[in-house]
């Protein structure tokens, strides 16, 4: 029992260690990245569908190799009404007016396609095309879960400064209350101003406890991405960000459309898609040429009937079998027809998905820069903005302590500056998520 109860103070110290090593770790959005790709389960099923690919490459190639079985087969002849013979040898099984007979029969069987209109030639290329496709899924799922993450990352960023502004807000309402009280008692206000600075300490309770929900709700969701239970603590590096990495020059648009189509894993893939419809034309083409095959065997067999011992039965009848087999197609109700001509049509489709790919590439990176533009123009306004509203509310709270200013002009003042406060962290997340996504998408890795 001792022994137990030792064993048990020291996993729970264990525990408790790691439990501490885990709070202490604060994750950086690289560490984020790192973590998804190498646990998320969608991102792991992908992998798995190109193992697959890579296997039916290996499946493509072996068809190229004859095929070699083996078969063999026995039987026991029973004939109830026929005469017993007078003459008994060892090879026949005599029973009480019935007699029965064992036969076997022995055979190797290879069998090669020669040619079959380059069906497997191109069947291959196909498989190989496949598997590159499979990779560059992997890749494309890999980006979106990066994109998805980075979005999330910057929106805790986001959430976390919010709930620092309503924190601030609250604590400045409360010391106004505060200086409410003493105004009141002091006949310079009335009840009802005093109820009305009671009414805003509780309506900036309520938005502290809103934005903290909030800030949980990212959290949990970028945990979830992380395939990590909800339950672990979690703590992101807070970068420092000064107004060049916000208002850094946006790259060109048009460059970076250039060189997203050189390196962006979804049109890599819908290249390769056409190159594979091609060939499916080609592979339904062959339906209008002959195949040739060559086929051989060897085999044997016995038969208890025989007076002749097993294995000069299987000498004396062993055979061998070599042949060429030729086929013409003539008349195949259409099927080959039909194949070439759907298969001429998807190769149209894919041509076409192809450029609507492209199409929503170019509309997505304008959409990112526009975004990016105009949130960097919000900046700067909206902290043009946010040094004029702290000033006349810092000016109004500081008369209202005076008795020169009434509820309505201070709150209105306080609601203005928390407003422009939202509007300056706004604009700046947008600005800098949209700025790193365009870098992405340039090709350049993913960082703040």
């Amino acid at each position: 029992m001792k022994k137990l109860t030792i064993t048990s103070l020291l996993f729970i110290c264990v525990v408790s260690l790691l439990s501490a090593k885990e709070a202490a770790k604060q994750w950086s959005l690289n560490d984020c990245l790192e973590y998804a790709v190498n646990n998320n389960i969608k991102l792991q099923q992908s992998r798995i569908m190109y193992e697959q690919s890579a296997i039916d490459v290996k499946s493509a190639r072996a068809d190229m190799f004859p095929s070699l079985s083996f078969s063999t087969n026995h039987n026991v002849v029973n004939r109830p009404f026929e005469e017993n013979s007078n003459t008994v040898s060892g090879s026949e099984i005599i029973t009480s007016n019935k007699k029965s007979t064992y036969n076997g029969n022995y055979g190797l069987n290879a069998n090669w396609t020669i040619w079959n209109g380059n069906k497997r030639r191109n069947l291959i290329k196909q498989s190989k095309s496949s598997k590159e496709i499979a990779s560059l899924n992997v890749t494309e799922s890999e980006n979106a879960l990066k994109e998805e993450i980075t979005q999330l990352y910057i929106q805790i960023l986001y959430a976390t400064e919010s709930v620092n502004i309503n924190q601030n807000t609250l604590e400045v309402s409360k010391a106004t209350y505060e200086r409410g009280e003493e105004l009141y008692r002091a006949g310079s206000i009335s009840k009802v101003e005093l109820a009305q600075l009671e009414t805003q300490v509780s309506n900036d309770e309520y938005q502290l406890v809103m934005s903290k929900n909030a800030l949980r709700n990212y959290k949990l969701d970028l945990k979830q991405l992380l395939e990590m239970p909800g339950t672990t603590p979690m703590e992101l590096v807070i970068p420092e960000l000064d107004e060049e990495d916000i208002l850094a020059p946006l790259p060109s648009q048009n460059d970076i459309y250039l060189a997203a189509l050189d390196n962006r894993p979804e049109i890599k893939s819908g290249k390769l898609s056409i190159e594979s419809s091609k060939l499916d034309v080609s592979i339904a083409k062959s339906g209008y040429y002959p195949s040739i095959s060559l086929n051989a065997s060897t085999s044997s067999n016995t038969n208890s009937a025989s007076a002749e011992a097993w294995g000069e039965q299987m000498k004396v009848g062993w055979n061998n079998v070599i042949g060429l087999n030729l086929s013409l197609p003539i008349y195949d109700k259409r099927q080959s027809k039909s194949a070439k001509q759907k298969a001429e049509l998807q190769y149209t489709s894919t041509q076409l998905e192809m450029a609507n790919i492209e199409k929503e590439l170019y509309q997505t990176i304008e959409t990112m820069w526009l975004d990016a533009d105009n949130a960097q123009q919000q900046y700067v306004v909206a902290s043009s903005k946010l040094n004029s509203s702290k000033t006349s509310f810092d000016m109004t709270n500081e008369q209202f302590s005076l008795g020169m200013k009434n509820i309505v002009e201070l709150l209105t003042e306080k609601n203005n500056y928390l407003s422009a406060q939202q509007e300056v962290i706004q604009a700046k997340y947008m600005a800098i998520l949209e700025r790193v996504l365009l870098n992405f998408y340039a090709g350049n890795p993913i960082e703040l």
